[in-house]
């Protein structure tokens, strides 16, 4: 079994995630000091199939326990046991708002808040580069993270390379989870189409009409090509998971089709390939 490290910057949704794999049955262990992590580790029987666990570290930790991880995360690694780092962030903005709604205090809450969210981000760079997972929840809702979650660790039973397809509306803002963004918004628009307006890319009428312009058949095949050749290449550098984002201009027609077209060519030659419609109502 693996284990899972959450952290993230304050704001970010590091409680819910928390909350739903304790939900989902794992252990859990809320802000544990790092230098405790070994101790957790010795103490969980890790061969019992039906035991999980799940720690969230943060900027709550002291700076000088944190520098202290990579060192611990190898000792950990000797030990047998797999572990898998989840990072969540969001934008400044979305962050300054989340703290006004609901006044919590920063953790840094000495100095202004604007300030404490960059040092945070600086502070925690130790874990953000070890992560295996970076979410952006910027534009995502509670169930919209959790669904995230859920597929994330549902897939990370294997070794092999996970893809995950993503679908975003520009207007929304650019997923910052993202290991490539593909701006499709020069393509023909379905949304100009009344009759197509209240529909999505993933019903009969849209694709017909997509599939009727060669600039969309087009951009697919591109894409697969572009994928296609340098998948391999990321592969050798043993990354977990790689997010592929298609961005257009609302997130509801061509960026939903095309999403929904690459998932249907990587599945059959790929494993583990997710798919997921960000800003899909």
């Amino acid at each position: 079994m693996k284990l899972q490290i959450i952290s993230g910057v304050s704001g970010s949704g590091k409680s819910i995630v928390l909350h739903f794999l304790e939900d989902q049955g794992y252990y859990c262990v809320d802000n544990l000091p790092v230098d405790l992590l070994p101790h957790f580790v010795e103490n969980v029987d890790w061969n019992n199939p039906h035991i999980h666990g799940a720690v969230s570290i943060d900027v709550r930790n002291f700076s000088q326990e944190l520098a202290h991880l990579p060192h611990i995360l190898e000792k950990i690694k000797k030990m047998g046991v797999k572990y898998s780092i989840i990072f969540l962030d969001a934008d400044d903005a979305t962050l300054l708002r989340r703290f006004s709604e609901t006044r919590r205090k920063h953790p840094l809450s000495n100095i202004p808040l604007a300030k404490a969210i960059q040092d945070e981000r600086d502070l925690l760079a130790v874990i953000t580069q070890r992560a295996d997972i970076k979410i952006d929840t910027t534009n995502t809702n509670i169930y919209q993270l959790q669904h995230l979650i859920n597929i994330y660790i549902a897939n990370d039973r294997t070794t092999e390379m996970s893809l995950l397809f993503q679908s975003f509306g520009y207007k929304h803002g650019v997923p910052l989870d993202a290991d490539f963004v593909f701006d499709v918004r020069c393509l023909p628009n379905p949304y100009w189409e009344l009759h197509l307006r209240s529909l999505t890319g993933q019903d009969k009428s849209v694709i017909s009409y997509l599939e009727n312009h060669k600039t969309v058949l087009q951009m697919k095949e591109h894409l697969i090509h572009f994928l296609q050749q340098w998948l391999a290449e990321f592969k050798k550098t043993n990354r977990s998971y790689l997010t592929i984002s298609i961005g257009c201009t609302g997130g509801q027609h061509r960026s939903v089709y095309l999403v929904e077209q690459l998932k249907s060519h990587f599945q059959s030659i790929h494993s583990h390939v997710l798919c997921y419609h960000r800003d899909l109502v």
